[in-house]
């Protein structure tokens, strides 16, 4: 299935998702955290897209068990769970460098949805 088959822009409804799923869209599923709070992105062969609400919004999440449910019961079965928060420790001086999108998924935790 090519990516014209289905919509793809910088934000993606759950509705949209599971369309573009049903018609072979396979992303590489990372979920962000930012101090607790967790967003959803899904890496693909022309871009990056964030999961949104219906008015465009990105969706964002107290935990990663809602996560979990929305995207098994849509028959994803992993992510990759990553943090934008961290990259060094400024309290005892050990320097840090901003970690590449690339770098996050790398080196994130692989967590199941079902």
């Amino acid at each position: 299935m090519n990516a014209h088959a289905y919509d793809l822009h910088d934000r993606i409804t759950l509705k949209q998702l599971a369309n573009a799923l049903s018609h072979g869209f396979t992303p590489v599923v990372e979920i962000e955290s930012m101090d607790g709070i967790y967003t959803v992105r899904f890496h693909h062969s022309t871009g990056v897209c964030e999961l949104a609400d219906a008015k465009g919004n990105t969706r964002t999440f107290l935990g990663t068990g809602e996560i979990r449910d929305l995207l098994g019961n849509l028959g994803l079965s992993h992510g990759v769970l990553t943090w934008s928060d961290q990259c060094g420790d400024e309290m005892i001086g050990v320097p840090g460098h901003a970690v590449t999108p690339d770098e996050m998924l790398a080196y994130g935790t692989r967590i199941a949805f079902r």
